[in-house]
């Protein structure tokens, strides 16, 4: 009789693997996710992960990303182990079709979960700036389960396989730019929304100074229409003086550490010799504040000096 061909070790183990790497991700993002819903703040030895899971695209549909990505684990060792179970001779047909059904989910799935990883590494390096180590493991994770499903098991039928890997690939990216439409059209305008068109006059440029010099901090976001209108009451030449914090994520050098620190609630608030004033405040007022005693011939008076 001839002897059966030794099946490769990697087709024997692939799927245990794979459940493995699985569970370590589906464990990770429930982690993730819990505490997204709990309000808190995730562990992490760089300060970046708290800026891209603070970020617009750390949700979907008002949903923690990682919610979906707790479930798209949890698929992946389902699909994984299922034909694991179905050992006995009488049920060999049930576990080959089982085989041959979940190889091909566990192709899609990770290719899904490989083309959306590098959609998400593209927004941590272009758009958001940062690096998270928790989105670099599921990174990670998802190549290692694409890799497995790919070469874990003999393909019969190449171009099947080759059509399914594309219709996902575009299925994902259609569907990542959709949902992060309204994202992407925000950090468009953002750059347009953070100009300053009025001028300083000379009360506005020594108030800039002085508030700067005694320490002044004002918290605010590119998406914060009283902040802008903050800024414009200085004009272009004293709202480059005054030290502005930026607290959205998504806002150019962004600092969300320092706004937490302070325990930001809403945005303008300006933090003045130790004290914290929420709301757009007008030049008189700040002048008040900070013990200001320079001229007050301020050009661009706002509703609160009217």
């Amino acid at each position: 009789m001839r002897r059966q061909r030794s099946l490769p070790w990697i087709h024997r183990y692939s799927r245990p693997i794979m459940a493995g790497i699985a569970t370590i991700g589906a464990a990770i993002t429930a982690y993730l996710t819990v505490v997204k819903l709990s309000q808190g703040t995730a562990v992490c030895p760089i300060e970046g992960c708290d800026i891209v899971l603070s970020s617009p695209y750390a949700y979907v549909f008002g949903l923690p990303l990682s919610l979906f990505g707790f479930l798209g684990y949890l698929s992946m060792v389902v699909f994984a182990v299922a034909p694991l179970f179905v050992s006995s001779a009488e049920q060999k047909s049930l576990r080959s079709r089982l085989y041959s059904g979940t190889g091909l989910l566990l192709f899609a799935g990770g290719t899904a979960m490989t083309i959306f990883s590098g959609y998400l590494m593209y927004v941590l390096a272009v758009d958001i700036k940062a690096v998270c180590i928790y989105c670099v493991a599921s990174a990670l994770f998802a190549i290692s389960l694409f890799v497995l499903a790919l070469i874990g098991r003999e393909w019969e039928d190449i171009g099947q396989l080759f059509f399914i890997g594309i219709l996902v690939s575009m299925l994902v990216l259609i569907s990542s730019i959709g949902l992060y439409a309204d994202v992407n059209n925000l950090g468009t305008a953002k750059e347009t929304s953070l100009t300053v068109t009025t001028s300083s006059g000379a009360s506005e440029i020594a108030l800039a100074r002085h508030l700067r010099r005694v320490g002044a901090k004002m918290y605010g976001s590119f998406t914060c229409e009283h902040c802008q209108m903050q800024k414009a009451s200085f004009g272009k030449e004293a709202a480059r003086i005054i030290n502005y914090i930026e607290c959205n994520p998504q806002g150019k050098n962004a600092r969300r550490d320092l706004c937490e620190a302070a325990k930001i609630q809403g945005t303008p608030t300006w933090e003045i010799n130790g004290k914290f004033y929420e709301g757009q405040k007008s030049l008189q007022e700040l002048a008040d504040l900070s013990g200001y005693q320079g001229t007050r011939e301020f050009k661009n008076l706002s509703n609160h000096d009217r």
